[in-house]
């Protein structure tokens, strides 16, 4: 029996087992059946596994979410994950006219829209306001500092916010009305111009996330907001772009350049020059062992001096890659796998190990690796991907 077929008979996909050829037992339990399941590569890890790795892997699921009137919301920072030191995550939904109060905090935020509509609306020191309606594909970029507000639309919203510090809290950041029930009613009302009794409504604790009325749509309204100079460039329609960097295996859209997030006015604090992304998915490959119908995917990452793990990957995981690790991502499903890549950068870059070594003097490269003539010919044969 080839050490093929005893891995597939040890992992049968109803019950997998840690064995890799003649390395490793069955495990009779107890055990986490569903979790060995959804992660086959770390329960019997490739042989080119090898070395100490930190995780790189956490599950929203396994977040807590902070559930509200009007919506929820979930993170994975560097609580959750100690080595994603320079990203944070968010995933929020808001309800049909559910509202994220107005806000502001210390750190740039970047956004992309997963499901619904939502309405965002920011102001910046000079007294410029913005107001647009953001769908599907979407993204939108706050600055460090700028104050800012998010509400669902008819369909409700659902997105994933990245924050540019791998120690953000959603839970941590700068509330109006925090603020407002922080400070005694006599200073907000002489702040106002109004009587003390004005302010006996308001309320005596932060509300983060609450229920509000659907907005009206722009086109039915005339709202004094939309006469304000508006800075567009702070969302754009990014599900609308065509992919830019395609490849036989998939493709990967990169987000516009910083200068699509700068507005009319030219504000050097406006420009997204923390947090870049790109798009990628990648078709289905047919995988021997793979158990799950749905978009599944791995990744293994080279740490250098002989250290190298492998993770797997199911719909709402997140994962950081420390920089310069080399790595790649394959889709082990039936379905395509789509998913987004952050930056702490102004823009997407990639240096594919194809391209490397296909502008590498082909001797050179066959002194190093003792490659024969079908591997040097397939590296020249296109010096541009990408994706495989």
């Amino acid at each position: 029996m080839t050490e093929q077929s005893r891995n597939r008979a040890a992992n049968d996909g109803r019950t997998p087992q840690p064995v890799r050829g003649n390395a490793g037992a069955t495990d009779p339990g107890p055990r986490n059946l569903e979790r060995d399941r959804q992660n086959p590569d770390m329960l019997a890890p490739p042989r080119t596994d090898s070395g100490t790795f930190p995780n790189l892997k956490f599950s929203f699921s396994d977040a807590h979410n902070r559930l509200q009137e009007g919506g929820w919301a979930r993170q994975v920072t560097a609580s959750e994950l100690p080595v994603a030191t320079t990203l944070a995550g968010v995933n929020m939904r808001l309800a049909p006219g559910g509202v994220r109060e107005l806000h502001w905090h210390k750190e740039a935020e970047w956004a992309y829209m997963l499901e619904g509509r939502a309405r965002i609306t920011a102001i910046d020191p000079a007294g410029h306001n913005f107001v647009d309606d953001v769908g599907v594909g979407d993204l939108w970029y706050f600055p460090s500092g700028i104050p800012h507000s998010i509400q669902g639309l008819e369909e409700g919203a659902e997105f994933i916010l990245v924050f540019d510090d791998g120690d953000f809290s959603e839970n941590s950041t700068f509330s109006i009305t925090d603020w407002f029930a922080h400070t005694t009613p006599d200073v907000l009302a002489a702040n106002f111009g109004i009587p003390e009794s004005a302010l006996s409504g308001i309320p005596s604790e932060e509300r983060y996330i609450f229920q509000g009325e659907v907005p009206v749509r722009w086109k039915k309204t005339r709202s004094p907001i939309r006469t304000v100079r508006l800075p567009k460039a702070l969302a754009t329609g990014w599900s609308s772009r065509s992919p830019s960097v395609p490849g036989a295996g998939g493709y990967a859209s990169p987000t516009p350049p910083t200068s699509r997030f700068r507005p009319p006015w030219r504000r050097r604090s406006w420009r997204s020059n923390r947090v870049g992304c790109a798009s990628c998915t990648g078709i289905p490959t047919p995988t021997s062992g793979s158990t799950l119908s749905k978009a599944t995917g791995r990744m293994t990452l080279f740490a250098a001096e002989g250290h190298a793990r492998t993770f797997n990957y199911q719909a709402g995981d997140a994962d950081y890659v420390p920089f310069a690790m080399g790595h790649y991502i394959q889709n082990t499903g039936e379905e395509p796998l789509r998913f987004l890549e952050m930056f702490r950068s102004d823009h997407f870059a990639d240096i594919s190990l194809n391209q490397w070594m296909a502008l590498v003097p082909p001797g050179f490269l066959r002194d190093h690796l003792h490659a024969d003539r079908a591997l040097m010919d397939a590296l020249h044969k296109d010096k541009r991907p990408v994706v495989g």
